[in-house]
């Protein structure tokens, strides 16, 4: 079973359009110097890539994620989201798009320790608005999807690390969501967990979703279809 057999309204567009854009979007930090912790970056991530940004920690790839998350704001130039500018939206805006539009999955899983695996799902239905009568199914479809349907009522801290992982990543798909952001997503996981986690990861991709994977390491990069490095808050793509 497929991401699009879940859930049909995730298939991707016939045609190719941007979900994340970056127009000379910089972040600079107060200091003195101030610090100039992503330089003007253009980057176009399109429907249906797998993108992997790659640098040594203190390169810039936190602060790249947080503008990507909508977790934080440029200081200069333009981030639309699927088409929608962002860099001056309301707060309250930019949290709708995060919710609607975007999959986040961490190093750290960040799951709630006294819900069951079946419950952190559900909680990521209610923050992006799905409809009640559509809840349980789409959480219960999501965690098969992951392999986890054999787990759903267990806590998080009686699962493995890879296990924690593919709920985490139940927990990011179950909105449908654009993009899905992962920051060092193998960063706490023994190497065959890391492998069964990026195996899922080709598979949602082969589905349609678009994937964009921050990490340091070169197994996991090797993976994606493009590649961005980051060094000193400057971006370069591979070719």
């Amino acid at each position: 079973m497929t991401l699009l057999d879940l859930f049909p309204e995730s298939a991707p567009p016939l045609e190719r359009r941007p979900v994340l854009e970056l127009r000379g979007a910089a972040r600079d930090f107060p200091g003195d110097p101030p610090v100039h912790a992503l330089h003007a970056t253009d980057l176009v991530v399109q429907s249906g890539d797998y993108l992997c940004i790659v640098g040594p920690s203190g390169s810039g790839k936190s602060t790249l994620l947080h503008l990507l998350g909508l977790l934080d704001r440029p200081t200069a130039g333009e981030y639309l989201l699927d088409g929608i500018p962002t860099a001056a939206a309301a707060e309250r805006t930019r949290a709708q798009l995060r919710a609607a539009h975007i999959g986040f999955v961490f190093q750290a899983f960040h799951l709630l320790p006294h819900r069951s695996v079946l419950e952190n799902v559900l909680l990521a239905t209610l923050y992006a608005g799905v409809p009640r009568g559509q809840r349980h199914a789409r959480a219960h479809a999501a965690l098969e999807r992951v392999g986890l349907a054999h787990r759903v009522d267990f806590l998080p801290t009686l699962l493995s690390g890879g296990e924690r992982q593919r709920a985490a990543v139940a927990r990011a798909v179950v909105s449908s969501p654009r993009v899905l952001l992962a920051d060092e997503p193998t960063g706490n996981l023994d190497t065959e967990s890391s492998a069964g986690v990026l195996d899922l990861f080709d598979e949602l991709h082969a589905d349609g979703l678009t994937l964009v994977v921050i990490t340091h390491n070169p197994d996991v990069s090797a993976r994606a279809s493009r590649r961005v490095h980051i060094t000193d808050g400057y971006l370069r793509e591979e070719v």
